[in-house]
Order: structure tokens, then sequence, then C-alpha cells
């Protein structure tokens, strides 16, 4: 009798205290079986060994038996009989004991089971290493015992492999506790306590990095503590180690890879160049027929082997596979690549396209791995999928000088995908030396396709234009049902088309492309897929995978076009349907559209909320990252521009234009795109209080549209300068050829212009109010917005508030008048803190223009829940501003403050 197969292992000084599993196993032993299960090194005999260490674990202390796998039945129950005569178990002489190795009578299971029931306390026997290995006859008898012994017996088996015990039997009675491979995981708590214990302190990233290498092999997670010990740099060691050149591997191949036969050693080594593996996979990968039953016993047995989601296909734990890869190169070098091409083939001919890709590209064999994404209409793949990133990164190796047409078409794609718009242009003109006119459509439809998703970068419009064309009569010449099949090709395009118009000034023309992309992502039928509402009739379905950041993205393209359009409502409905899509189909931060979050941006800066807009930029700066398309940086810098510039802070505005402007302008800019920019400058200028330069920056580019003739006429009123301000709106076009947005803007500066030449709150008659009446027709324009009923100044999305496009010098105006430019006429007298004539406190501070919306409100007499609802705010902020205009203006209430700057001139 060998003494140390009585003894449980000591536990080891780097114990990880794991409670939730001892108290399992404290539960499970109140019943007749507990089995504990997993593969080499998972911990099992660690476990069982703390809680039989632990005491008062069982009405006596556990007996412990370590099995050996050629232990005969004979041999077996003798020690059986030893251990429990060690663990103080008295059993009459009368059971009598093993009379040959070969075997027991069964007269002598009776008897020990009939003792044991006997037995005042029961007995809880573990049974380490318990494997399948074990003969029949010994399963046979130990059930027999433990099913006749009334309770007198309570088993603990470890194994690496389901034992031949009938388990069905004991989970239908509910006789059994199970602590299986998933429970043994260390968890990323675990892992922390390990490395604690062994004095290393590695960062959550280095922890999390190290889970997902060993996915919570407790021998993995040890031994790398142990090898980062010896590191200098265990951060380092936890991102560059080798599996096969640590004690990993040794302890792998030793109690795994060896205990195989050697059929089985060569078909693990084969299927190992494969993230998962089919049956009918590994017979094409090893020639032989044998597969299912091989990987199906590999799974069973723990051996670092696992079935997928209960589907047909397996996976080897990733170390172990690595370790497979590196002794394949040893045992059989040349063999490795020729497997990835018989994988690819085989993955390509059962349509797992992305699998194809990877196997074709670790073979090197670049024009079949092109040719699965350019002949099957799968190029978008590249830019949106789940998969995107994977295939990216198994193009990353292709050489430029590749042979073919698809290899080069992909390596353009993959530049573009990179931003990267020099090796773009190099690598397309490589592409269009190898297509002819002999070229498949396929070919030609991807060279198309990548010409229309540039424009968002070029700016080309003529160009994407010209390829949008040859990509749609191209689209009508493929197979129906092929091109179905990839529904995110006709999205990517229509919304890069729709990007490319929306730069151009082309708003009518980019909302019609942007809605037919949402359509394009919508395939399948409807009772297939979730819905989500939509504002304007229509509804967006929950898209294909690849059909996502499309679907996000021209949401969010969108929303920008509503948002110059001035219908604020509806964009703010397709920005949050934007971002509803990317957070519903967890989108990664880099992959989803910044244009959903400009969109909120220039919303909230309509409804006066400055705190959302600025969140929202930052957002959209985030999203776009350090090289944003030229469109995006275009609405970024005029956005941007407003928020500052309704705050006041014209130097901020004047910024924000310069750090935007050259992403804006880094492909050729549109006219239009050239005068939203000038638009936006002017208002910087002005609330700097700079008109001249205002008229400088307007001047310097062509005239043409409505905004630039508002922004003039705007400038020019603030230099004082009525008259020509004045002709600038006359000579607008008749209000209802205007863009919501711009009707407003003008009837606004026609009451400033009105109140200027009459003084403020009038609209009498003058040179200019004729003037204006003449190009107005009506003398119902002139008079000032404040004096407005409601229903006359609202929006059609609802809005009350004048557009804030150039700022907020308008409200200024009103209340104070023009500026004149230095040397003409009498300068403005403006009210600052200080003593006020009839000695009342002075203003210790000057009011904010929202300070000023909310006291002219209040002057109306309107409640606080009435203003709040005017200027689309809570009933909190405006008592906030209240209390801000009590203290600024030295006045306790509101009437007071209402006296008080009507005294100042402030209202």
């Amino acid at each position: 009798m060998l003494t140390a197969r009585f003894t449980a292992p000591a536990v080891p000084k780097t114990l990880v205290h794991r409670p939730e599993l001892l108290a399992r196993l404290t539960a499970g032993v109140q019943g007749p079986l507990t089995l504990i299960n997993g593969p080499a090194g998972s911990g099992k005999t660690v476990l069982t060994a703390h809680w039989a260490a632990a005491g008062a674990r069982a009405p006596r202390p556990p007996v412990w038996l370590t099995v050996e796998p050629d232990d005969a039945p004979g041999v077996f129950w003798a020690y059986v009989l030893e251990a429990l005569h060690r663990g103080g178990v008295e059993l009459p002489a009368t059971v009598g004991g093993p009379t040959r190795a070969e075997g027991v009578t069964q007269s002598f299971l009776v008897r020990l089971a009939a003792a044991l029931a006997d037995a005042v306390q029961p007995v809880v026997l573990v049974l380490d290493q318990f494997d399948t290995a074990q003969p029949p006859a010994m399963t046979e008898g130990l059930d027999f015992v433990l099913r006749h012994a009334a309770g007198g017996l309570r088993i603990v088996l470890t194994s690496r492999t389901d034992s031949l015990l009938p388990l069905h039997r004991y989970r239908a009675a509910g006789e059994i506790a199970e602590i299986r491979h998933a429970d043994l995981r260390f968890t990323h708590a675990d892992a922390e306590a390990l490395l604690g214990e062994h004095r290393l302190d590695l960062s959550q990233d280095g922890v999390r990095l190290l889970m997902q290498r060993t996915e919570g092999w407790a021998a993995g997670v040890r031994l790398c503590a142990l090898a980062m010990q010896r590191s200098p740099d265990p951060e380092a060691f936890v991102r560059q180690f080798a599996a096969d050149r640590t004690t990993i591997a040794d302890y792998l191949l030793k109690e795994v890879l060896d205990a195989q036969p050697p059929d089985t050693q060569d078909l693990l080594l084969r299927v190992s160049i494969t993230d998962r593996v089919h049956p009918d996979l590994a017979d094409a990968l090893t020639g032989r027929d044998d597969a299912a039953r091989t990987l199906a016993g590999l799974a069973r047995d723990n051996a670092f082997l696992e079935q997928v989601d209960a589907s047909a296909w397996y996976r080897l734990h990733p170390l172990f596979a690595e370790v497979l890869r590196a002794h394949l190169r040893q045992r059989h070098p040349g063999l490795e690549q020729q497997l990835h091409g018989r994988a690819a083939r085989w993955l390509a001919a059962t349509g797992r396209l992305t699998e194809a890709v990877v196997q074709a590209a670790e073979a090197g064999d670049w024009p079949f791995a092109a040719e699965q994404l350019v002949d099957g209409l799968a190029i978008g793949r590249l830019f949106t999928g789940l998969e995107a990133e994977q295939l990216n990164r198994a193009f990353a190796p292709l050489p430029a000088d590749a042979p073919g047409v698809a290899p080069a078409l992909v390596g353009a794609a993959a530049r573009l995908v990179a931003e990267d718009l020099p090796g773009y242009e190099d690598a397309v003109r490589h592409a269009d030396s190898r297509l002819s006119a002999g070229s498949g459509g396929a070919a030609r439809l991807s060279r198309a396709f990548l010409g229309v998703l540039a424009g968002r970068t070029t700016g080309d419009a003529a160009a994407t234009e010209r390829a949008a064309a040859d990509a749609e009569r191209l689209l009508g010449e493929l197979p129906a049902r092929r091109v179905a099949a990839h529904p995110e090709i006709r999205a990517l395009l229509l919304g890069a088309l729709g990007v490319v118009r929306l730069g151009a000034g082309r708003l009518d023309a980019a909302e019609h492309v942007l809605r037919a992309a949402v359509e394009a992502c919508d395939a399948g039928p409807p009772a297939d897929r979730s819905t989500m509402p939509e504002t304007d009739g229509t509804t967006v379905r929950a898209a294909d995978p690849a059909t996502q950041h499309p679907l996000s993205d021209a949401l969010g393209s969108l929303a920008l076009v509503e948002l110059v359009q001035g219908r604020f409502r509806e964009a703010a409905d397709h920005a949050r349907a934007s971002l509803a899509v990317a957070e519903r189909s967890a989108l990664p931060p880099e992959r989803r559209s910044g244009a959903a979050h400009l969109a909120l941006a220039g919303v909230a800066v309509e409804h006066g909320d400055l705190p959302a807009a600025r969140s929202h930029m930052q957002q959209a700066t985030a999203a776009a990252g350090s090289r944003p398309e030229p469109v995006a940086a275009l609405h970024a810098a005029v956005i941007g521009t407003r928020i500052a510039a309704h705050e006041g802070d014209g130097r901020a505005a004047l910024a924000v234009l310069a750090r935007l402007r050259p992403a804006a302008t880094a492909a050729p800019a549109s006219a239009w795109a050239v005068d939203e920019l000038a638009v936006a400058e002017s208002a910087a200028h002005l609330a700097c209080g700079d008109a001249a330069a205002a008229l400088r920056a307007l001047d310097a580019v062509p005239r043409g549209r409505p905004e630039h003739a508002l922004a003039r006429a705007r400038a020019l009123l603030a230099a004082g300068r009525t008259g020509p301000a004045a002709r600038e709106l006359a000579a607008l076009p008749a209000e209802d050829r205007l863009a919501p947005p711009a009707q407003q803007a003008a009837r606004h500066l026609r009451a400033a212009i009105a109140a200027a030449q009459h003084g403020p709150g009038t609209a009498g008659p003058g040179p200019a109010g004729a003037a204006l009446q003449a190009g107005a027709g009506t003398e119902e324009l002139l008079r000032p917005q404040e004096l407005r009923r409601p229903e006359e100044l609202r929006q059609p999305d609802g809005l009350r508030r004048p557009p804030t496009r150039s700022g907020p010098p308008d409200r200024r105006l009103l209340r104070e008048g023009p500026r004149p430019s230095p040397g003409r006429g009498r300068p403005v007298r403006h009210h600052r803190p200080g003593r006020a004539a009839d000695g009342a406190p002075p203003v210790v501070e000057a009011l904010s223009v929202r300070e000023t919306e909310v006291l002219r409100h209040a002057a109306r007499m309107l409640s606080t829940d009435e203003i709040a609802a005017e200027l689309y705010v809570s009933a909190n902020t405006v008592k906030t501003h209240l209390k801000s205009i009590y203290r600024k203006l030295g006045v306790t209430r509101r009437s007071d403050a209402v006296h008080r700057a009507e005294d100042l001139g402030l209202l």
C-alpha cells in the first residue's frame, strides 16, 4: 500500500480562496454523489484538498484516496478498505476483503454496502482522479455499493472525464452535485487574487489580457504568474509571451497531447490551424473519416477541446492551439501552409466567407483570398459588419505586387478603410492598370464602389457622381440574387453619395439619396425584424449586421441635412434613431457616426440648451477621430462657432474655425461649403463686436445664397448701416421661396432694422421702414419679433425662438440698437455695472443673453412654467436664471427686477 495515496495533497501557499465552490461542495456531500469534472490543471484536486483541509465540512472528516489509472478492481477495493480503516471507519470483520486483483465477488460488495448502511455516521469518500480509464467492473461495483449503502456512503469524484457511473440516473433522482469546467475557471477577481499572492501588481488591462489568453484556466494563470515573477516587465510578458516557449507548453504536451493515441495526436496538430473545426473539415485536413468520433471523445474527455454552443463545431483552448501549431511546425515543416489552403477551400465551398479569407491569407494565396470579396460582391465587408476588423487584419500583409485584379482592388479598399488617401490613390491607379474591358462585372462594380466611397474624403463631387452612376448600372446588370445577398453594397454607396451631395450644398438631392440608403438597409421581411418608430411615416427596421453601420451613418447624415434645412424636430428624431441603431448593434466607438451628435448639437443650440450642445459636440469630435471627413469637419466648425457665438465668446468662436477649417477644406471645398464657413466667421466677428471684420469675411467669398445676404444684412446693421442692411433684405427672394430658418431670420432682421430706425419697441414709418415695406410687401413684417404673436413665430417644427445660425447679435441689436462704426455718428451709450442715477445698488455683473431672455418674458407677466415652455428648458432652470438676475440687479422680487432693468435700458 502506497501511503501517499491516502493523503490529500498539501494546499498551495499561493491559494486562491473560492468560498462559493467550497459551499457547493459542502452542500453536495449531503447527497450520495458529488462530481468535480474539468481538464488537466483546472484546479479540481486543489479545490477538493482545500475543502477537506478546512475541517468540519461533514459529519466526520472525509476519507481520501487517489486512484491510479492502472488499478485492477481487486486492487482498487483493497485500497478503499484501507482508506476507510485509516479514516477511522470501523467495519465488521465479516466484510472481508478482495481475494484476487482481477475483481471482487458480489457478496463482498453486499457485505460492504450493508456495513456502511449500519454506520452511525455517513462516510465521505474522496476518489481523486477517478476517470473513464477505470475498468467497467470497478464503476459498476462502486455504483452498487453507493446505491445500497442507504446514505451511509457519500462519494466525491474528481476526474478529467465523465465517469462511467450512470450519471443520468443520479441526475434524474436529484442525487448528484456537479462542479464543471465552467465553474472551475478563474474569474477576473480570482486571477487578481492569485497575482497578489505572487506579489505581482498587474494593471486591469493586463489582468484582462491574461484572462483572455488563458480563458481562466487555473494552471495557465498560475504558470504565467510564476513566469512573470522572473520577468523584468510583467506587463510586457502578458502582452508578448509565446505559449510554446513557456512551461505551459511542457505541461500541455505531457498532460494532454502525449496522453492521446498517434492518430488523435495527428488530428489535433492538423486542426490547430483553424479557430474552430467541423468534423468534415477535420476529415479534409487529415484525409481520414474518423474525425466525428474522435472530436466528440476529446470534448467529452476535457482534452482542451470543447463543443461550440451545442453545434457540430469544436474549438481548441487558445493556449493549447498555440502550442500545437508550434509543435506542427517542428514535426512537419511546410505542412501548415498546405493545411491553410485546404481549409480555405473547404470553408469557401460551405459559404463561410470570412473564415475562408483568413485561411487563404494565412496560406499566402492572395488571389483566392481577394476573389472571395470581389467576385462574391463582398468588398463592402471591409467597411462594415461584425467581421470587418478581422478581414482587414487578414489583408494587412497583402503585398502591393500580388498578381491579379482582385488583390489590387482589395488593397485599395484596405487603404481607404485606413484613411490613407495617398496610399489609396496609388493602389487604385495600380488596380486601374489591371482592369480591362474584359474584367468581370463584379470587379468593375468594386472599382466604382471604391470611387464613390472615396468621394467622402476627396470631396470630388463630379467624380463621385460618375462612379455612382457606373455602380448603379453595374448593379442592374448583375444577378439580382447575388446583389440582394449583400445589401451593404447599395447602402454604403447611397450613404456616401448623400454625404458628398450634402457637402456640395445639394440638400434636396442629398435627402433623397440618404432616405434611399436607409431603405436599402431594410433587407428582409418585416415579420422577422424588430422595428423602431420614425417621425416621417417610415419605419427603420433592425438591419442585417453588415448594414448596421451604414444605417446609423445614413440616419445621422440625414439628420444633418434636416438641420441645415431648419427641420429641427425631424433632425433630432433621425439623430436619435442613428444613435439607437449604434447602441443596439453594439458598434464600437470608432465605427459610430459622429453626424448624429453634430445634428443634436445643432438642434440644442437652436433650443438654447448650450450644455447639451457642448456635450454632443464633444462626442462628435471623439467619433470623428484625428482625421474627420471634410463634411463632418465643416458642420463641426459651423455648429461649434454657433455655440461659442451664442455664449458671446467671439474669440472662442474664431478659435473653433481656425482649428476645424483646415479639415473642412482639406479637399476642394464646394462654393456652398466655403460660404457656410464665411457666414460662420462673420457671426464669430460679430460676437467680438467687429462688424467690419464680419463684412470682410463675407465679401471674400461669392454671393448668391439667401443665407449670405442675411449674414451681410446682420453685419451691416451691427455697423449702424441700416440703409444697406434694408437693401440686402429687399433683394431677397419672396418669403415663400425661402427655407424656414431664412424666413425667420429675415423677419427678425426687419424688426431689428425698424427698431433701430424708430427706437426699440417701435416700428413706425421712416425711410428704411418704407424700403423694407417695399421689399416685404406688407407693413406686418416691420413689427419687432417680440411683438408678434407666438403662433406667428412658431416654425413648422414647433420652435419659437429666432434662428441662431449667426449667433445672438440680433437680440442685442433689438435691445440696444446698432453700434455705429468708428467715426460714424454718436456712440451708443452702454450700461455698465455701477451706481444708478436713482441711487439703486450697482449692477454687479452684466446679464447673459439667456438671462435677458428670461427677464423679457418675465416682463410679459409669464409664469415660471410658461417661461420654461417658451424657452424649452425646465422650470428649475428658469428659477436658477431668476436668482442670478436678482443677484446681478440687486433686487429680491421679479417685479423689482423688471423695473430695474427698464430703468437701466436693458429691456
